[in-house]
């Protein structure tokens, strides 16, 4: 799989795949894309609860979203553990690539994030551990218990497999009464497609600069 890297409108780098003319993130803003559609739109806007927050994410990916999470987790005190499932992790040499782009502010937890071991449990620092899978939605056994679900798939003209009722239903089942779930996607199909495994939808603001509506979904 060939990546080029490219730098987005809020300086922060993306990946853009050829194969399926596509990025990882939008062109711009990576870093407000993740921050707000993810961070703030899902896992600050999570009940309160003395057990830690279980956070499901679709896509790995560069890792941006689960080290903005772990930077907020330590910055807030807010016990997270985060799962995360790829099947096509990008390779060491493709990261070392990113990293001299990354922020100071999170250029360390970036790092430590995708050096973690696939299928470990690895502790980022004393508020977030991270569990990278490595597999296939499609067959991987969920965790339950799952509080906030970011849904950072490619878009569903790339990855129609991925926006499916089956894989919206068996996220559903694995999440709390309560539970949220967060995607930059807000078309009618998949609104429509997730209230009908029994989500509640609202569409939101999107990120400054960015899209113009996101999702937020929720398990009653």
């Amino acid at each position: 799989m060939k990546v080029e890297i490219e730098k987005t409108a809020d300086g922060s780098p993306t990946l853009y795949r050829g194969d399926i003319d596509e990025h990882y993130h939008s062109v711009k803003g990576a870093l407000i894309e993740s921050s707000h559609v993810y961070v703030d739109l899902g896992w600050r806007h999570a009940r309160p609860s003395d057990e830690p927050l279980r956070v499901f994410e679709v896509g790995f990916g560069t890792g941006l979203n689960a080290a903005l999470t772990a930077m907020a987790a330590l910055e807030s005190r807010r016990a997270t553990a985060y799962y995360t499932i790829e099947l096509y992790p990008l390779s060491p040499e493709t990261i070392d690539l990113l990293v001299p782009f990354q922020g100071e502010a999170y250029r360390s937890v970036f790092q430590a994030v995708n050096a973690a071991g696939w299928g470990e449990r690895v502790e980022i620092n004393p508020w977030f551990t991270l569990i990278k899978l490595h597999t296939d939605l499609l067959t991987q056994a969920m965790p339950a218990g799952i509080d906030i679900v970011y849904f950072d798939a490619f878009a569903p003209e790339k990855q129609p497999e991925m926006w499916t009722e089956e894989i919206f239903r068996k996220l559903h089942d694995a999440m709390k009464t309560g539970a949220i779930l967060t995607t930059y996607c807000a078309k009618g199909a998949i609104r429509r497609l997730l209230q009908s495994v029994g989500f509640l939808t609202e569409r939101l603001p999107g990120p400054p600069a960015g899209k113009r509506e996101v999702l937020r979904a929720t398990k009653p």
